[in-house]
């Protein structure tokens, strides 16, 4: 029995010290303004720590997730264009375009619901479909784990990220998730405002009035009313819109996830940052200027059963289904929308590709 406890508490301080000798990853901590909230989507399987981020940064851009091995996350979200990529369509791995416009990657930390119908909860789970879907990067995330597997570099960065050599799917798309809730863009001439550091022209402090504030005509309050649906700093709310596009919507949008028709043509609302670096625009890329995006909402609304509430006639400020924006006015909210542009973001070496001027 003496004999058995020894040989017993050997296994045990052998087994102690293999756990003790597992890296630990280093806490990651974010900087963000106090007035973008603390309401995030931060798992708790999924911390975010300083070799997750990193790992997940090369993920993001390494084509080896792809089918054939051309395409990564990188290519329809590129930090140049505020992690878009400037086609109304994105083509995957098949050549066959995406059915929706590319969404920027921006301040992900602070989103729930993902894609334009909100079909996902949590960017772990937002990862996997783009990964796998046939017409995007069409590879399965035991293939993907096996080609990266074979490789020199990858093995070692699993484990100081994540405690073990041994690749899987679950941990890529984890890694991806750390990288991506890292993207924050917040040094945009309007945080500058914000902040006290920047002090907008005639035309910026126009933009910014008639941005958040709701017309009334009978009181001479003059106002876009965007607030509505891009309220706060951060210029979006967790909500999905029939915005006016077309009196039958051509895409069933979040109606397609719910089966809910008073869901037809709604879709989420889409962050305004760096907006002027993120055309086309709408879920479908069908406007190529925020001018056309602006004239759209001041005076061709679609009427429909789910047109939202905000845009429909009779709502108050609205003359039918018109704002009734002066050209100058109009002038005033594009140079408001440009305020929103956020150079460090789109330069930022954090973010950039890792692999640029190197073999991997």
């Amino acid at each position: 029995m003496k004999r058995i406890k020894v040989i017993g508490t050997m296994v045990t301080l052998v087994c102690l010290a293999a756990w003790v000798e597992q890296p630990v990853a280093t806490p990651m901590q974010l900087q963000y303004p106090s007035y973008f909230g603390n309401r995030f989507d931060m798992p708790a399987n999924n911390p975010l720590t300083e070799e997750g981020v990193f790992l997940g940064r090369h993920l993001f851009y390494e084509p080896r997730l792809s089918a054939n091995g051309r395409i990564s996350c990188a290519s329809c979200h590129q930090q140049e264009k505020a992690f878009t990529d400037g086609l109304r369509f994105s083509l995957g791995v098949d050549g066959t375009s995406t059915p929706r416009n590319a969404m920027s990657l921006a301040n992900l930390l602070w989103v729930r619901n993902f894609f334009w119908d909100g079909r996902t909860k949590g960017l772990e789970a937002q990862a996997s479909i783009p990964l796998t879907d046939p017409h995007e990067m069409g590879q399965s995330p035991e293939r993907s784990a096996q080609l990266l597997q074979r490789t020199k570099v990858y093995p070692p960065l699993f484990a100081k990220a994540f405690g073990t050599p041994v690749i899987t799917g679950d941990l890529i798309v984890k890694a991806i998730a750390q990288f991506e809730r890292t993207l924050i863009s917040s040094n945009s001439k309007y945080d500058q405002y914000l902040r006290g550091e920047y002090q907008p022209g005639p035309s910026e402090l126009n933009g910014i009035q008639l941005f958040f504030t709701n017309p009334n005509r009978e009181k001479g309050i003059r106002g876009a009313a965007c607030g509505h649906c891009h309220g706060g700093p951060k210029t979006f709310l967790e909500l999905y819109h029939n915005n006016g596009l077309d009196s039958v919507p051509q895409d069933a949008g979040r109606a397609a996830i719910t089966g809910q028709s008073f869901d037809a043509g709604r879709f989420r609302v889409a962050t305004l940052r760096n907006i002027a670096l993120t055309a086309p625009y709408m879920h479908d890329g069908r406007f190529d200027k925020l001018d056309a995006v602006i004239d759209h909402y001041n005076e061709h609304i679609h009427s429909s059963s789910t047109l939202s509430v905000f845009l429909q006639q009779g709502a108050e400020g609205m003359r039918g289904n018109q704002l009734g924006l002066s050209a100058a006015e109009k002038k005033d909210l594009l140079a408001f929308l440009q305020m929103l542009t956020d150079s460090t973001f789109i330069s930022d070496q954090r973010f950039s590709d890792p692999f640029k001027n190197q073999s991997k």
